[in-house]
């Protein structure tokens, strides 16, 4: 009697997510970047580590089961009857590892990097409605999970090995690789035929998207993760006092704010200071570069006016602070970009300089 009380709440259960199945799965993914949101702090905490990891575990393990209900003439009644759940859970698993890349990639540079990564969520959720046959769709979650194994391990790894640089990357990529292969492996061997029918799919969508975050790389467009901008701003001066940075800073017009882009007031032979805080995992050790451009308004292109580069040492949450000079700015548009040792854009400040006296300076205690 008990087991049919059973098995008459579970069978309804089951039921209702069959029916709302892809309902549940845009929600789920949803869901995921809601809490994904609320709780990541730093990349390099252990708890932030273990969640992405188990989404990474839940994702594969789901994805091997579902190819096991498909490919077996007579699977469990259990897996069957929770085919639906599962297919909901690699959604979700899914989903919480993009969001959290989105979070993540999204801090570490300019807003207009990211837009691949979001591009990529938003095919998350119309895939699910136009793959409707499992071997497209399992081509689709392949490509979605190398594509988040690889996102993954390009910040992972520096983590763990306390260096970045192009060497880092490409191990990155080759330890993915290795992992999805592994992925394959078992698809392979729970459901052979399955995977033969997707094959040509997985393997396009894979190289896809190997050669893709490749290009970003090495074009510099890929956001420098674990490394993360936490403050910017270009001062008349900036001196360090102790633990504490103190900047004098040019007071700006009352609506400058609608504006990007201050305007320093220097005077002949006068400096300017860019300050930054650039947050690093613990121990990761690497380079910034602070390139000093100027806009030549003759030939409309920015020019390279100098360039500082200093080591940064992880571990502080407000990020490692250091500054640059620039001695007897020129007048026009000027922008300063601080970069990583190879060449990615980890944040950019623009601003103006004009001849004359600032009025009014302020000092700021950076902290």
């Amino acid at each position: 009697m008990r087991a049919l009380a059973e098995n008459r709440l579970v069978s309804p259960l089951f039921s209702t997510i069959k029916r709302y199945e892809r309902q549940l799965s845009a929600v789920s993914m949803v869901g995921g970047f809601v809490f994904d949101n609320y709780y990541f702090d730093r990349v390099d905490h252990p708890a932030t580590q273990i969640v992405l990891f188990a989404y990474l575990l839940i994702a594969i393990v789901s994805i091997v089961l579902v190819h096991f209900v498909e490919s077996d003439a007579e699977p469990p009644s259990v897996l069957v009857k929770g085919q639906s759940l599962l297919v909901v859970a690699t959604q979700f698993a899914l989903g919480g590892l993009w969001s959290a890349f989105l979070i993540f990639y999204g801090r570490s540079a300019l807003a207009a990097t990211s837009w691949p990564f979001l591009v990529v969520l938003g095919g998350m959720l119309v895939g699910n409605e136009v793959f409707r046959k499992y071997h497209a769709r399992l081509a689709f979650t392949c490509t979605l999970l190398f594509l988040a194994l690889l996102s993954y391990a390009i910040f992972v790894v520096p983590i763990f090995t306390g260096t970045m640089g192009r060497s880092v990357f490409l191990f990155s990529g080759g330890l993915a690789v290795g992992a999805f292969a592994f992925v394959l492996f078992v698809l392979r061997t729970v459901g052979g035929e399955r995977l033969r029918k997707a094959w040509r799919g997985i393997t396009l969508g894979a190289i896809g998207v190997l050669a893709t975050i490749n290009v970003f790389y090495f074009a510099n467009i890929l956001p420098p993760l674990p490394l993360a901008l936490s403050q910017a701003g270009v001062f008349h001066s900036v001196t360090k006092d102790g633990e504490a940075y103190r900047a004098v800073a040019e007071p700006q017009a009352t609506f400058a704010w609608l504006d990007t882009a201050p305007v320093m007031h220097v005077t002949s032979g006068g400096s300017l200071s860019l300050y930054s805080a650039v947050f690093a995992p613990i121990q990761l050790r690497t380079s910034v570069v602070h390139v000093w451009k100027r806009y030549n308004e003759t030939a409309r292109t920015w020019r390279t006016e100098s360039t500082v580069r200093f080591p940064i040492v992880g571990g502080r949450d407000g990020g490692y602070r250091g500054y640059s000079i620039k001695s007897t700015p020129a007048s026009g548009r000027w922008r300063v970009d601080i970069e990583t040792s190879d060449g990615l854009l980890i944040g950019r400040v623009a601003f103006s300089v004009t001849r004359g006296s600032a009025a009014g300076r302020t000092l700021q205690i950076l902290r």
